[in-house]
């Protein structure tokens, strides 16, 4: 499997779940929060944090792989706020290429389920992206890379 692409979402060493996350997407970096995933009451949330990001991951790469043949556009959650969330757009024209953006919308964190926001993405309306927190790569490629980060996060035991 491929690793090239440079778009992870990585746990960093500390304790609690107030900047403990971390995106990587090209030489850009975003603290956040796991806040909102310790606090997912939904069936299809867990109460390990190693889990519960995998299982955001694996949502990902569903999205991604939607757009594989046909295109479209795919928002992915990263970031749970109250008063907003940090969503990657992924947009592909012609199913195979994809061109992946960090940005923020209106859409409160305590609105969504992280471990089921699929219902959530249609809403994503006012995407703002952040200026040089982009990518382009395969979908394949992407694919891949989500799939290896979230099975990196549920062999963790944290």
């Amino acid at each position: 499997m491929t690793t090239t692409v440079p778009l992870s979402l990585e746990r960093l060493d500390k304790d609690g779940d107030h900047d403990d996350l971390c995106l990587h997407i090209g030489a850009y970096r975003h603290t956040c929060d796991s806040y909102y995933l310790a606090i997912d009451e939904s069936p299809t949330a867990s109460r390990h944090l190693g889990a519960d990001l995998a299982r955001l991951l694996e949502q990902w790469r569903d999205q991604v792989d939607e757009l594989k043949g046909k295109g479209g556009t795919a928002y992915l959650p990263y970031d749970f706020s109250d008063q907003c969330t940090a969503w990657l757009r992924v947009t592909s024209v012609d199913g195979r290429d994809a061109e992946v953006s960090a940005g923020w919308n209106g859409v409160e964190g305590w609105s969504i389920n992280p471990s089921n926001y699929v219902e959530t993405a249609p809403e994503i309306t006012d995407f703002k992206p952040l200026p040089d927190a982009q990518i382009e790569c395969s979908l394949d490629d992407l694919s891949q890379r989500i799939a290896l980060n979230a099975e990196a996060h549920a062999a963790s035991q944290h």
